[in-house]
Protein backbone atom coordinates (compact mmCIF):
# COMPACT_ATOMS: atom_id res chain seq x y z
CA UNK A 1 0.00 0.00 0.00
CA UNK A 2 1.20 3.49 -0.82
CA UNK A 3 0.33 5.04 2.54
CA UNK A 4 0.68 8.59 1.28
CA UNK A 5 -1.86 8.02 -1.49
CA UNK A 6 -4.10 5.84 0.66
CA UNK A 7 -4.49 8.59 3.26
CA UNK A 8 -5.33 11.44 0.90
CA UNK A 9 -8.55 13.13 1.99
CA UNK A 10 -10.82 14.22 -0.82
CA UNK A 11 -13.26 17.05 -0.14
CA UNK A 12 -14.02 18.01 -3.74
CA UNK A 13 -13.08 17.12 -7.30
CA UNK A 14 -10.28 19.66 -7.04
CA UNK A 15 -8.51 17.37 -4.55
CA UNK A 16 -8.46 14.20 -6.65
CA UNK A 17 -4.88 13.29 -7.68
CA UNK A 18 -4.13 13.46 -11.38
CA UNK A 19 -3.17 9.79 -11.62
CA UNK A 20 -6.80 8.79 -11.02
CA UNK A 21 -7.76 10.28 -14.39
CA UNK A 22 -4.79 9.37 -16.54
CA UNK A 23 -5.94 7.54 -19.65
CA UNK A 24 -4.29 4.24 -20.33
CA UNK A 25 -5.02 2.76 -23.72
CA UNK A 26 -3.44 -0.48 -22.51
CA UNK A 27 -6.31 -1.40 -20.21
CA UNK A 28 -6.90 -5.14 -20.25
CA UNK A 29 -9.31 -6.37 -22.90
CA UNK A 30 -11.37 -9.18 -21.37
CA UNK A 31 -12.75 -11.51 -24.03
CA UNK A 32 -14.74 -14.20 -22.20
CA UNK A 33 -16.89 -14.99 -19.19
CA UNK A 34 -14.20 -17.25 -17.79
CA UNK A 35 -11.59 -14.51 -18.05
CA UNK A 36 -13.87 -12.01 -16.31
CA UNK A 37 -14.36 -14.33 -13.34
CA UNK A 38 -10.64 -15.12 -13.20
CA UNK A 39 -9.73 -11.42 -13.16
CA UNK A 40 -12.25 -10.72 -10.41
CA UNK A 41 -10.78 -13.51 -8.30
CA UNK A 42 -7.29 -12.05 -8.64
CA UNK A 43 -8.45 -8.66 -7.36
CA UNK A 44 -10.31 -9.82 -4.25
CA UNK A 45 -7.47 -9.97 -1.77
CA UNK A 46 -5.94 -6.68 -2.87
CA UNK A 47 -9.25 -4.85 -2.60
CA UNK A 48 -10.07 -6.48 0.73
CA UNK A 49 -6.70 -5.66 2.29
CA UNK A 50 -7.43 -2.01 3.11
CA UNK A 51 -11.23 -1.92 2.80
CA UNK A 52 -11.78 -1.77 6.56
CA UNK A 53 -9.17 0.98 6.92
CA UNK A 54 -10.85 3.05 4.20
CA UNK A 55 -14.21 2.57 5.86
CA UNK A 56 -12.97 3.55 9.32
CA UNK A 57 -11.33 6.70 7.99
CA UNK A 58 -13.86 7.60 5.28
CA UNK A 59 -11.17 7.42 2.60
CA UNK A 60 -11.83 6.93 -1.10
CA UNK A 61 -10.39 3.93 -2.98
CA UNK A 62 -8.07 5.95 -5.22
CA UNK A 63 -5.53 3.32 -6.25
CA UNK A 64 -8.12 0.57 -6.17
CA UNK A 65 -10.52 2.33 -8.53
CA UNK A 66 -7.76 2.75 -11.10
CA UNK A 67 -6.72 -0.89 -10.83
CA UNK A 68 -10.37 -1.95 -11.04
CA UNK A 69 -11.09 -0.06 -14.26
CA UNK A 70 -7.73 -0.98 -15.79
CA UNK A 71 -8.52 -4.65 -15.12
CA UNK A 72 -11.04 -4.60 -17.97
CA UNK A 73 -14.00 -5.47 -15.73
CA UNK A 74 -15.69 -2.13 -16.37
CA UNK A 75 -16.21 -3.08 -20.01
CA UNK A 76 -17.37 -6.69 -19.74
CA UNK A 77 -20.97 -5.90 -20.71
CA UNK A 78 -20.04 -3.92 -23.82
CA UNK A 79 -21.36 -5.67 -26.97
CA UNK A 80 -18.84 -7.80 -28.83
CA UNK A 81 -19.17 -5.80 -32.03
CA UNK A 82 -17.70 -2.83 -30.16
CA UNK A 83 -14.81 -4.77 -28.65
CA UNK A 84 -16.39 -5.89 -25.38
CA UNK A 85 -16.81 -9.35 -23.92
CA UNK A 86 -20.62 -9.12 -23.69
CA UNK A 87 -20.57 -11.56 -20.79
CA UNK A 88 -23.66 -13.35 -19.59
CA UNK A 89 -25.56 -11.54 -16.88
CA UNK A 90 -25.02 -14.40 -14.44
CA UNK A 91 -21.30 -13.78 -14.98
CA UNK A 92 -21.77 -10.06 -14.37
CA UNK A 93 -23.55 -10.93 -11.12
CA UNK A 94 -20.81 -13.34 -10.08
CA UNK A 95 -18.09 -10.76 -10.73
CA UNK A 96 -19.92 -8.16 -8.64
CA UNK A 97 -20.59 -10.64 -5.82
CA UNK A 98 -16.95 -11.62 -5.73
CA UNK A 99 -15.66 -8.06 -5.56
CA UNK A 100 -18.39 -6.87 -3.19
CA UNK A 101 -17.26 -9.48 -0.71
CA UNK A 102 -13.97 -7.56 -0.61
CA UNK A 103 -15.28 -3.98 -0.79
CA UNK A 104 -18.94 -3.23 -1.57
CA UNK A 105 -18.14 0.47 -1.96
CA UNK A 106 -16.01 -0.26 -5.01
CA UNK A 107 -18.74 -2.32 -6.63
CA UNK A 108 -21.42 0.27 -5.92
CA UNK A 109 -19.25 2.83 -7.71
CA UNK A 110 -19.06 0.55 -10.74
CA UNK A 111 -22.80 -0.24 -10.69
CA UNK A 112 -23.77 3.13 -12.15
CA UNK A 113 -21.17 2.76 -14.88
CA UNK A 114 -22.21 -0.78 -15.86
CA UNK A 115 -25.92 0.05 -15.86
CA UNK A 116 -25.39 3.11 -18.02
CA UNK A 117 -23.65 1.03 -20.68
CA UNK A 118 -26.99 -0.70 -21.29
CA UNK A 119 -28.65 2.70 -21.70
CA UNK A 120 -25.96 3.60 -24.22
CA UNK A 121 -26.67 0.41 -26.17
CA UNK A 122 -30.34 1.30 -26.38
CA UNK A 123 -30.41 5.05 -26.95
CA UNK A 124 -27.04 6.37 -28.13
CA UNK A 125 -26.28 7.06 -31.77
CA UNK A 126 -23.79 4.82 -33.53
CA UNK A 127 -21.12 7.51 -33.22
CA UNK A 128 -21.84 7.92 -29.50
CA UNK A 129 -21.65 4.19 -28.92
CA UNK A 130 -18.24 3.98 -30.55
CA UNK A 131 -16.96 6.96 -28.56
CA UNK A 132 -18.26 5.83 -25.17
CA UNK A 133 -17.47 2.15 -25.51
CA UNK A 134 -13.92 2.83 -26.68
CA UNK A 135 -13.33 5.24 -23.80
CA UNK A 136 -14.45 2.54 -21.37
CA UNK A 137 -12.30 -0.12 -23.02
CA UNK A 138 -9.38 2.28 -22.58
CA UNK A 139 -10.03 2.27 -18.84
CA UNK A 140 -12.18 5.37 -18.45
CA UNK A 141 -14.99 5.44 -15.89
CA UNK A 142 -18.51 6.85 -16.04
CA UNK A 143 -20.03 8.31 -12.88
CA UNK A 144 -23.63 9.27 -12.27
CA UNK A 145 -25.43 12.50 -11.48
CA UNK A 146 -29.00 11.19 -11.46
CA UNK A 147 -30.87 11.70 -8.21
CA UNK A 148 -31.84 14.94 -6.54
CA UNK A 149 -33.02 15.83 -3.07
CA UNK A 150 -36.26 17.65 -2.35
CA UNK A 151 -38.63 16.20 -4.94
CA UNK A 152 -41.76 14.23 -4.16
CA UNK A 153 -40.11 11.02 -5.39
CA UNK A 154 -36.64 9.95 -6.45
CA UNK A 155 -37.54 10.47 -10.13
CA UNK A 156 -38.46 14.17 -9.83
CA UNK A 157 -35.90 16.33 -11.64
CA UNK A 158 -35.12 20.04 -11.57
CA UNK A 159 -31.85 19.81 -13.51
CA UNK A 160 -32.12 21.32 -16.98
CA UNK A 161 -30.34 20.46 -20.22
CA UNK A 162 -31.38 23.25 -22.57
CA UNK A 163 -30.42 23.53 -26.24
CA UNK A 164 -29.28 26.84 -27.67
CA UNK A 165 -27.96 27.80 -31.09
CA UNK A 166 -24.51 26.32 -30.38
CA UNK A 167 -24.87 23.44 -27.93
CA UNK A 168 -26.64 22.44 -24.72
CA UNK A 169 -26.39 24.15 -21.33
CA UNK A 170 -26.56 21.98 -18.21
CA UNK A 171 -27.56 23.48 -14.87
CA UNK A 172 -28.73 21.93 -11.62
CA UNK A 173 -27.74 20.19 -8.41
CA UNK A 174 -27.55 16.46 -7.73
CA UNK A 175 -26.98 14.24 -4.72
CA UNK A 176 -26.26 10.52 -4.16
CA UNK A 177 -23.79 10.88 -7.06
CA UNK A 178 -21.97 7.63 -6.33
CA UNK A 179 -18.49 7.59 -7.80
CA UNK A 180 -18.83 10.80 -9.81
CA UNK A 181 -15.84 12.36 -8.08
CA UNK A 182 -13.60 9.56 -9.39
CA UNK A 183 -15.09 9.35 -12.89
CA UNK A 184 -13.59 10.54 -16.16
CA UNK A 185 -17.09 11.38 -17.34
CA UNK A 186 -20.16 12.33 -15.31
CA UNK A 187 -23.45 11.47 -16.97
CA UNK A 188 -26.17 13.90 -15.96
CA UNK A 189 -29.89 13.28 -16.38
CA UNK A 190 -32.09 16.34 -16.79
CA UNK A 191 -35.03 17.77 -18.69
CA UNK A 192 -35.04 19.91 -21.80
CA UNK A 193 -37.29 22.89 -22.45
CA UNK A 194 -40.15 20.54 -23.37
CA UNK A 195 -39.81 18.34 -20.31
CA UNK A 196 -38.17 15.51 -22.26
CA UNK A 197 -35.43 13.56 -20.51
CA UNK A 198 -31.86 13.89 -21.77
CA UNK A 199 -28.51 12.62 -20.58
CA UNK A 200 -25.41 14.78 -20.95
CA UNK A 201 -21.86 13.44 -20.63
CA UNK A 202 -19.57 15.95 -18.95
CA UNK A 203 -15.79 15.50 -18.64
CA UNK A 204 -14.42 15.63 -15.11
CA UNK A 205 -12.36 18.74 -15.89
CA UNK A 206 -15.27 20.83 -17.24
CA UNK A 207 -15.63 24.42 -16.04
CA UNK A 208 -18.72 24.75 -13.88
CA UNK A 209 -18.59 21.16 -12.60
CA UNK A 210 -18.21 20.95 -8.82
CA UNK A 211 -18.32 17.61 -7.02
CA UNK A 212 -18.35 17.61 -3.23
CA UNK A 213 -17.49 14.58 -1.13
CA UNK A 214 -20.16 15.28 1.49
CA UNK A 215 -21.66 11.79 1.79
CA UNK A 216 -22.08 11.26 5.55
CA UNK A 217 -23.97 7.96 5.58
CA UNK A 218 -22.91 5.50 8.28
CA UNK A 219 -22.40 2.77 5.69
CA UNK A 220 -20.91 2.50 2.20
CA UNK A 221 -18.67 5.32 3.39
CA UNK A 222 -16.17 5.10 0.53
CA UNK A 223 -18.65 5.48 -2.32
CA UNK A 224 -18.40 9.30 -2.47
CA UNK A 225 -22.17 9.46 -2.95
CA UNK A 226 -22.29 13.22 -2.48
CA UNK A 227 -23.23 16.44 -4.25
CA UNK A 228 -22.73 17.50 -7.86
CA UNK A 229 -23.25 21.16 -8.79
CA UNK A 230 -23.73 21.96 -12.47
CA UNK A 231 -23.23 25.65 -13.18
CA UNK A 232 -24.23 26.50 -16.74
CA UNK A 233 -21.97 23.89 -18.32
CA UNK A 234 -21.88 23.89 -22.14
CA UNK A 235 -22.07 20.43 -23.71
CA UNK A 236 -21.75 19.65 -27.42
CA UNK A 237 -24.61 17.75 -29.05
CA UNK A 238 -22.45 14.67 -29.64
CA UNK A 239 -22.35 14.18 -25.87
CA UNK A 240 -26.11 14.41 -25.31
CA UNK A 241 -28.30 11.29 -25.44
CA UNK A 242 -32.09 11.41 -25.68
CA UNK A 243 -33.85 8.88 -23.47
CA UNK A 244 -35.90 6.53 -25.62
CA UNK A 245 -34.11 7.53 -28.82
CA UNK A 246 -33.61 3.86 -29.61
CA UNK A 247 -37.31 3.60 -30.31
CA UNK A 248 -38.33 0.86 -27.88
CA UNK A 249 -40.48 1.43 -24.82
CA UNK A 250 -39.41 -1.97 -23.47
CA UNK A 251 -35.97 -2.21 -21.91
CA UNK A 252 -34.12 -3.86 -19.04
CA UNK A 253 -31.92 -0.98 -17.90
CA UNK A 254 -33.56 -0.87 -14.48
CA UNK A 255 -33.65 -4.65 -14.24
CA UNK A 256 -29.92 -4.92 -14.91
CA UNK A 257 -29.25 -2.18 -12.37
CA UNK A 258 -31.26 -4.15 -9.83
CA UNK A 259 -29.33 -7.33 -10.59
CA UNK A 260 -26.07 -5.54 -9.83
CA UNK A 261 -27.41 -3.97 -6.62
CA UNK A 262 -28.71 -7.36 -5.46
CA UNK A 263 -25.33 -8.91 -6.22
CA UNK A 264 -23.67 -6.31 -3.99
CA UNK A 265 -25.98 -7.35 -1.15
CA UNK A 266 -25.03 -10.99 -1.65
CA UNK A 267 -21.36 -10.04 -1.60
CA UNK A 268 -21.81 -8.23 1.71
CA UNK A 269 -23.55 -11.30 3.12
CA UNK A 270 -20.72 -13.56 1.97
CA UNK A 271 -18.12 -11.37 3.68
CA UNK A 272 -20.11 -11.22 6.92
CA UNK A 273 -20.55 -15.00 7.03
CA UNK A 274 -16.89 -15.71 6.34
CA UNK A 275 -15.80 -13.23 9.02
CA UNK A 276 -18.23 -14.87 11.45
CA UNK A 277 -16.84 -18.34 10.78
CA UNK A 278 -13.25 -17.16 11.13
CA UNK A 279 -13.98 -15.31 14.37
CA UNK A 280 -15.83 -18.25 15.92
CA UNK A 281 -13.01 -20.59 14.95
CA UNK A 282 -10.25 -18.37 16.34
CA UNK A 283 -11.62 -16.29 19.19
CA UNK A 284 -15.13 -17.09 20.39
CA UNK A 285 -15.44 -18.92 23.71
CA UNK A 286 -18.11 -21.60 24.14
CA UNK A 287 -21.15 -20.51 26.08
CA UNK A 288 -21.01 -21.45 29.76
CA UNK A 289 -24.00 -23.81 29.50
CA UNK A 290 -22.88 -25.48 26.28
CA UNK A 291 -20.59 -28.02 27.96
CA UNK A 292 -18.21 -27.79 25.01
CA UNK A 293 -14.49 -27.13 24.80
CA UNK A 294 -14.76 -25.10 21.58
CA UNK A 295 -17.30 -22.60 20.28
CA UNK A 296 -17.37 -24.40 16.93
CA UNK A 297 -18.91 -27.42 18.67
CA UNK A 298 -21.88 -25.43 19.98
CA UNK A 299 -24.93 -26.98 18.31
CA UNK A 300 -26.82 -23.69 18.19
CA UNK A 301 -23.89 -21.96 16.51
CA UNK A 302 -23.60 -24.81 14.04
CA UNK A 303 -27.29 -24.57 13.18
CA UNK A 304 -27.09 -20.79 12.79
CA UNK A 305 -24.11 -21.01 10.42
CA UNK A 306 -25.97 -23.63 8.41
CA UNK A 307 -28.99 -21.32 8.13
CA UNK A 308 -26.83 -18.42 6.94
CA UNK A 309 -25.02 -20.52 4.35
CA UNK A 310 -28.21 -22.07 3.01
CA UNK A 311 -29.91 -18.70 2.64
CA UNK A 312 -26.85 -17.21 0.96
CA UNK A 313 -26.63 -20.11 -1.48
CA UNK A 314 -30.33 -19.70 -2.25
CA UNK A 315 -29.83 -16.00 -2.95
CA UNK A 316 -26.85 -16.73 -5.19
CA UNK A 317 -28.82 -19.36 -7.09
CA UNK A 318 -31.66 -16.90 -7.67
CA UNK A 319 -29.17 -14.28 -8.88
CA UNK A 320 -27.73 -16.75 -11.40
CA UNK A 321 -31.26 -17.64 -12.47
CA UNK A 322 -32.17 -13.96 -12.82
CA UNK A 323 -29.11 -13.36 -15.00
CA UNK A 324 -30.23 -16.18 -17.29
CA UNK A 325 -33.72 -14.67 -17.52
CA UNK A 326 -32.18 -11.35 -18.58
CA UNK A 327 -30.09 -13.02 -21.29
CA UNK A 328 -33.08 -14.90 -22.68
CA UNK A 329 -35.17 -11.75 -22.69
CA UNK A 330 -32.55 -9.71 -24.54
CA UNK A 331 -32.34 -12.29 -27.33
CA UNK A 332 -35.77 -11.14 -28.56
CA UNK A 333 -37.25 -8.66 -26.12
CA UNK A 334 -40.99 -8.69 -25.53
CA UNK A 335 -43.10 -7.32 -22.71
CA UNK A 336 -43.66 -10.82 -21.33
CA UNK A 337 -39.96 -11.70 -21.38
CA UNK A 338 -39.04 -8.35 -19.85
CA UNK A 339 -41.49 -8.90 -17.03
CA UNK A 340 -40.23 -12.45 -16.44
CA UNK A 341 -36.67 -11.12 -16.12
CA UNK A 342 -37.74 -8.30 -13.82
CA UNK A 343 -39.70 -10.73 -11.66
CA UNK A 344 -36.71 -13.06 -11.40
CA UNK A 345 -34.45 -10.19 -10.33
CA UNK A 346 -37.00 -8.98 -7.78
CA UNK A 347 -37.17 -12.43 -6.21
CA UNK A 348 -33.38 -12.58 -6.04
CA UNK A 349 -33.29 -9.11 -4.54
CA UNK A 350 -35.52 -10.15 -1.64
CA UNK A 351 -33.27 -13.01 -0.57
CA UNK A 352 -30.05 -11.08 -1.20
CA UNK A 353 -31.09 -8.08 0.87
CA UNK A 354 -32.46 -10.19 3.70
CA UNK A 355 -29.40 -12.42 4.00
CA UNK A 356 -27.09 -9.38 3.93
CA UNK A 357 -28.84 -7.86 6.94
CA UNK A 358 -29.33 -11.18 8.73
CA UNK A 359 -25.72 -12.33 8.29
CA UNK A 360 -24.19 -9.01 9.32
CA UNK A 361 -26.40 -8.98 12.42
CA UNK A 362 -25.83 -12.63 13.35
CA UNK A 363 -22.08 -12.03 13.21
CA UNK A 364 -22.19 -10.42 16.65
CA UNK A 365 -24.65 -12.86 18.19
CA UNK A 366 -22.52 -15.85 17.20
CA UNK A 367 -19.09 -14.29 17.71
CA UNK A 368 -19.71 -12.73 21.09
CA UNK A 369 -18.90 -9.43 22.77
CA UNK A 370 -15.29 -9.33 21.65
CA UNK A 371 -16.43 -9.00 18.04
CA UNK A 372 -18.01 -5.63 18.88
CA UNK A 373 -14.67 -3.94 19.60
CA UNK A 374 -14.44 -0.86 17.42
CA UNK A 375 -10.89 -1.56 16.28
CA UNK A 376 -12.10 -4.73 14.56
CA UNK A 377 -14.66 -2.73 12.56
CA UNK A 378 -16.81 -5.80 11.96
CA UNK A 379 -19.87 -3.60 12.20
CA UNK A 380 -19.03 -2.29 8.74
CA UNK A 381 -20.82 -5.29 7.22
CA UNK A 382 -24.09 -4.39 8.95
CA UNK A 383 -23.67 -0.69 8.20
CA UNK A 384 -22.98 -1.41 4.54
CA UNK A 385 -25.90 -3.83 4.27
CA UNK A 386 -28.32 -1.51 6.03
CA UNK A 387 -27.39 1.52 3.91
CA UNK A 388 -27.20 -0.26 0.58
CA UNK A 389 -30.51 -2.10 0.95
CA UNK A 390 -32.27 1.25 1.44
CA UNK A 391 -31.84 1.82 -2.30
CA UNK A 392 -34.95 -0.22 -3.08
CA UNK A 393 -36.92 -1.52 -0.09
CA UNK A 394 -37.74 -5.20 0.11
CA UNK A 395 -41.23 -4.48 1.44
CA UNK A 396 -42.14 -3.20 -2.02
CA UNK A 397 -40.61 -6.22 -3.67
CA UNK A 398 -42.94 -8.48 -1.71
CA UNK A 399 -45.90 -6.34 -2.67
CA UNK A 400 -45.07 -6.25 -6.39
CA UNK A 401 -44.20 -9.94 -6.62
CA UNK A 402 -47.35 -10.98 -4.82
CA UNK A 403 -49.46 -8.62 -6.91
CA UNK A 404 -48.12 -10.22 -10.08
CA UNK A 405 -48.87 -13.76 -8.96
CA UNK A 406 -52.36 -12.80 -7.80
CA UNK A 407 -53.45 -10.41 -10.54
CA UNK A 408 -50.98 -10.77 -13.39
CA UNK A 409 -49.93 -7.12 -13.16
CA UNK A 410 -46.42 -6.65 -14.49
CA UNK A 411 -43.70 -5.23 -12.29
CA UNK A 412 -42.41 -1.70 -12.94
CA UNK A 413 -38.99 -1.56 -14.57
CA UNK A 414 -36.87 1.28 -13.25
CA UNK A 415 -33.61 1.32 -11.24
CA UNK A 416 -35.54 1.42 -7.96
CA UNK A 417 -37.83 -1.54 -8.58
Amino acid sequence: MNTKVQDIRIESNQDVPEFVFLQNENARQIKSDEEAIQVANTLVERFKKNASYRDQNRLLPLEEIVEYSQSGLWGINIPKQYGGAQVKHRTLSQVIRTLASADPALTQISENHLSFLEQVRLDATEEQKKLIYQAVLNGQRLGNALSERGGRTVTDLTTRIIKNEKNYIVSGKKFYATGAILAHWVYVVGLDENGEELTALIPHYADGLSIINDWSGFGQRSTASGTVILDQIPVDAEYVIKTGAGGSSINLVGTISQLIHSSIDAGIAHAAIEDTIEFVQKYTRPWIDADQERAVDDQFTQAAIAELKIKLHAAEALLDRAGDFIDRALESLTEEKANAATLAVAEAKVLSAEIAILASNKLFELSGTRSALSELNLDRHWRNARIHTLHDPVRWKYKLIGEYYLTGKHLPRHPWS
